[in-house]
């Protein structure tokens, strides 16, 4: 198992260049499924949730081939079936548009259920209530689900929860349907916009996308084209906490400011200063942080996404804050791991309490899912002395070169193969 080795209380400092949105590249590569032609798809995070849904496409008979590293060409005129059954699928959470994809070209569809980060129920329900809507018959039977059409037809489609996942798959789903589908309180998030103007570049007519209601007039074909990703709020926002939680100061660059407004509002509250321009936003970190609430909500209201990162950011700072989590119901899952490095948090099923301004020190921990990986990683970089964090696998499902990236803005850290060589690596170091 690898491990990241932290050495805490450096100061951050410098720019960083955010990655190409991993939620947003996921629904537009699965978009290019249902292209005609060969459509190019930049600014691509190099991630393993990427990685996975690519050799899922490879195994459908998509032929994907990199460019350069960011840069994919996606070829979907030659699928061999309609399922898709392999290890990649059940990696990740995204491999549910394979069966928006599928069913809207070939009205067929056979996928694993997908896999992803647990952090509670987390059902693709909404995604199978718009499915039949269409008009398509959908069974979920050993491990798989399995989707059918004689045709789709468009209809209204009222989501009882807001839902990322199911606005885009429906969007999938529809722009090859017969007649027009309205999409009532849909996610309003930008890979949702993001997606919607890759399949309107496609050909597709779709309205509304950014807003709570979105119709889709089906078309008979799309064609191929090229098109860039947005870039990753979530790593921006992930490194601008670190700014703060460091007392540091970093540009993060080729981002949509605009995108990180609640984020920005939040790091305002605790006393950060925070200056953006067109593509940029720098932080600054106060000598002392203040205490804030937290309550996540769907876009644009502050993303579950950095709740994680700001429960380790608010463990640095003065006084007690409150989090609401409204998205997901076991989020909090990672806190006993913070715990570890000395953060004072106490959960009561979808709330917290963190008491803030002691002392972190460094202490062996795992990542539980994704983001409580890169809380681990801001509460390492704010404590004093070594942190060892496990589980990378999770981190590397949704940051590019992490290490890389932190230790260009000054911290010390490195990714190691094992305990025993992240012992050598601090006996080395203390030798130095």
């Amino acid at each position: 198992m690898e491990y990241l080795v932290i050495n805490g209380g450096k100061r951050l400092q410098g720019e960083v260049t955010a990655q190409g949105a991993k939620n947003a590249a996921v629904g537009v590569i699965s978009a290019a499924v249902l292209a005609n032609d060969i459509c190019i798809v930049d600014n691509l995070p190099n991630i393993e949730d990427i990685t996975n849904l690519i050799a899922a496409m490879n195994d459908l008979g998509i032929k994907c081939r990199f460019i350069d590293e960011h840069c994919l060409e996606i070829d979907p005129r030659n699928i061999k079936n309609h399922i898709a059954t392999g290890p990649s699928v059940t990696k990740i959470r995204a491999s549910y548009y394979l069966i928006g994809v599928l069913l809207g070209k070939y009205r067929k569809a056979e996928v694993a259920m997908p896999g992803g980060c647990n952090f509670g129920n987390r059902p693709i329900d909404q995604h199978i209530k718009g499915f039949k809507a269409l008009g398509a018959e959908v069974f979920v039977e050993n491990g798989l689900v399995k989707a059918y059409a004689e045709d789709l037809t468009g209809t209204s489609i009222y989501l009882d929860v807001v839902s990322v996942g199911a606005t885009i798959n429906i969007m999938l789903a529809a722009a090859l349907a017969d007649g027009t589908t309205i999409i009532e309180n849909a996610a309003k998030e930008p890979h949702v916009v993001d997606t919607a103007n890759m399949l309107n570049m496609m050909g597709a007519k779709i309205k509304g996308a950014g807003t709570d209601v979105i119709r889709i007039k089906g078309v008979k074909e799309l064609k191929g084209v090229e098109y860039t990703i947005i870039p990753d709020q979530i790593e921006a926002g992930t490194y601008m906490i670190a700014a703060a939680a460091t007392g540091g100061d970093v540009t993060v660059k080729n981002i949509i400011p605009r995108h990180m407004d609640s984020l920005t509002a939040k790091l305002c509250e605790m006393d950060c200063s925070v200056m953006a321009g067109d593509d940029y936003i720098r932080v600054i970190g106060p000598e002392k942080l203040k205490a804030t609430n937290i309550k996540t909500r769907a876009y644009p209201g502050f993303p579950t996404d950095l709740q994680p990162q700001m429960t380790a950011l608010l463990s640095t700072a003065e006084g007690t804050s409150f989090i609401t989590e409204n998205i997901w119901e076991s989020r909090f899952q990672y806190v006993d791991e913070l715990k570890r490095l000395g953060c004072n948090i106490t959960v009561e099923g979808k709330a917290a309490v963190v008491e803030g301004g002691g002392r972190l020190t460094g202490a062996e921990a795992s990542a539980t899912d994704l983001r409580a990986g890169a809380s681990l990683i801001i509460a390492a970089l704010a404590a004093e002395g070594r942190t060892l964090i496990g589980n990378v696998r999770f981190i590397d499902r949704g940051y590019e070169d992490i290490v890389g990236k932190l230790a260009a803005l000054g911290a010390d850290c490195m990714r190691v193969d094992s305990k025993e060589q992240a012992k050598k690596v601090k006996f080395m170091r203390e030798l130095g």
